[in-house]
């Protein structure tokens, strides 16, 4: 439990309540401090919606989750602000960065600018550092915050990522569906329903299969990149996410995209449109046999006496399940101690 143990090492329990200027001109800001924590972005609030339900309860065991994971006063941000504003308010991206700038792609800035986007980034928040502690509450606060002082459509909040910023872009999505309305994953991404990427409780994971949006862009000579879309393609199907799309940039690689490839992704992931899902109240009932079956064979094994097995069992449902079955697995753990 190494990362349970930094998690709260590092969590400072006052933040201050004052409040930095938002840049108000068009154009690209850096350095900018946002000098507000979000209570969603609690430590509490973050494992209860990234951890499994077994981790989850490990973690209130051993340690206290009060407070903030981070000092938001010492973290620094690059805004752009659009050079108009839709009638109907700002759209809000955050993106998580691969790498420890806080920097804006390039050719990003025309497309932003010609759909009313408001784009967010925070520095030292690449590949090097946790996310749990520092890149999901980083993304979290900046959106709770721009979101206000920027007058943003709260329909209209998008997190998106490049490289490993992509696959944290995707966790952010899955754990706060009621933030963040859509997900453009560039360059790479993971299945969910794993150790690594746990569902979150039922209420979310509903709640991201009504109404998220996902959108992949990757490049066509980026053959790892692209078995692993597929992988994270067939993993949101199994689990009842249907709203995905997704687009090849030609004759590129590992790359941030261009700016035809982000125009596309970012006018579906905010076109209003409802998705129609033909199967989702079957699929959601396919999940929940299957977890019934899980139940029914972990109850059988500890009638059984063999509790060893049992405890196994109820581990690969955790890691399969998470959330989704939170409360049949907090209770089966009481009968396997």
């Amino acid at each position: 439990m190494k990362l349970v143990a930094a998690l709260f090492a590092s969590a400072v329990v006052a933040v201050p309540s004052t409040f930095a200027a938002a840049p108000a001109q068009p154009g690209l800001h850096t350095g900018i401090v946002l000098t507000e924590a979000s209570p969603l972005a609690s430590t509490a609030e973050i494992v209860r919606r990234t951890f499994s339900p077994l981790t989850t309860q490990h973690i209130a065991e051993v340690a206290s989750v009060a407070g903030q994971p981070l000092d938001i006063t010492r973290e620094k941000f690059v805004v752009y602000v659009p050079t108009h504003k839709p009638p109907q308010g700002y759209a809000l991206l955050v993106f998580v960065p691969p790498w420890d700038v806080a920097a804006l792609p390039s050719g990003w800035a025309s497309v932003l600018d010609d759909k009313g986007i408001v784009f967010v980034s925070a520095a030292h928040s690449g590949n090097d550092t946790k996310v749990e502690f520092r890149r999901l509450p980083l993304a979290v606060i900046a959106a709770q915050r721009l979101m206000r002082d920027y007058d943003v459509d709260p329909s209209r909040v998008l997190v998106g990522g490049f490289s490993g910023g992509s696959r944290v872009a995707l966790r952010i999505a899955l754990a706060y569906p009621d933030v963040f309305h859509g997900a453009l994953l560039n360059s790479d991404s993971d299945p969910i329903g794993t150790t690594a990427i746990p569902l979150p409780p039922a209420d979310l994971m509903h709640r991201f299969q009504d109404s998220s949006r996902l959108y992949y862009v990757t490049g066509e000579l980026d053959s790892g990149a692209r078995n692993m879309q597929a992988a994270s393609e067939t993993s949101l199907q199994g689990w009842c996410v249907f709203d995905v799309h997704a687009t090849a940039m030609l004759h590129a690689g590992h790359t941030t995209a261009d700016e035809r490839a982000l125009s596309l992704a970012l006018d579906t992931l905010l076109d209003p449109t409802p998705a129609k899902y033909d199967d989702l109240a079957g699929c959601r009932a396919r999940n929940q046999s299957d977890i019934s079956s899980a139940v029914q064979h972990i109850e059988a094994l500890i009638a059984s006496g063999d509790k060893a097995a049992a405890r196994r069992a109820l581990t690969d449902l955790d890691t399969k399940f998470g959330g989704l079955a939170a409360d049949q697995i907090l209770s089966l753990a009481k009968k396997v101690q």
